[in-house]
């Protein structure tokens, strides 16, 4: 591979991640704060690769010397073929979108919930029934806070159904530090009228009220809190799936 080639994926990998950048794909791979980022490197490689090419493809001067030929006449140039390799993210950028991780990653994985999500103290919710509550805040109201700053409310959650242990549904999202390579999923039991023969990846909105029930994830051990539900719908995915 020379260096025109070089810069042509270069300059590809920069549009690519520049698409993906300017629409709400990146979302899928990255936290939301992260854009600018990735935008910057975008802009970045797309210049270095314009560089490049305007480099390689100026006339110059004749050349003084020839590269020197084999006994058979021949001129070799060895140059590694592993190179074409990096073609293909560049392909997986422009032409698939792939989904945002889901109930497979759920269920490979334990709950993020641990005693880092705790807090020396948790504000009132605010005002209003039913209240939207993300699922690692009530997570961490229920186990760390024992319920107290959510008994007596309406909450409603949105999340993705995820089969539990024994294959009962449970509600779930993926918790990003970063990027998707490093998501984890927080996990809400239900009972009550939860919604039972929901396929797997539909997302939900689930009102209830807070269940003073708490079992173990068998992936990690971590805590995993119950909400008592009162009603649900199915809705659709979020623009950012990731919390």
């Amino acid at each position: 591979m020379n260096r025109q080639a070089q810069a042509v994926i270069m300059l590809l990998f920069g549009g690519a991640i520049l698409r993906a950048g300017f629409s709400d794909l990146y979302l899928r791979y990255v936290k939301e704060g992260l854009r600018p980022f990735l935008l910057g490197a975008g802009f970045l490689l797309v210049v270095a690769a314009i560089m490049t090419l305007w480099y390689e493809l100026r006339p110059r001067p004749a050349a003084t010397a020839a590269p020197e030929p084999d006994d058979h006449g021949h001129e070799h140039h060895h140059e590694p073929r592993i190179g074409w390799l990096l073609i293909l993210p560049v392909l997986g950028l422009l032409l698939v979108a792939p989904p945002a991780l889901g109930s497979y990653a759920a269920g490979q994985a334990g709950s993020v919930l641990t005693s880092q999500n705790s807090a020396s103290d948790y504000p009132p919710l605010p005002a209003g029934d039913p209240v939207d509550v993300g699922l690692l805040d009530y997570a961490s109201r229920a186990v760390f806070d024992k319920g107290r700053s959510l008994t007596g409310r309406t909450l409603r959650l949105t999340g993705f159904v995820t089969p539990g242990p024994g294959g009962e549904p449970m509600l779930a999202r993926m918790v990003l530090s970063c990027c998707a390579a490093d998501g984890r999923p927080i996990k809400v039991g239900l009972t009550g009228e939860g919604p039972a023969g929901v396929a797997p990846d539909t997302w939900v909105q689930v009102v209830g009220a807070y269940a003073d029930r708490v079992a173990k994830d068998p992936v990690n051990g971590a805590d995993v809190p119950y909400l008592q539900v009162k009603s649900w719908q199915e809705v659709t995915a979020p623009k950012q799936p990731y919390e």
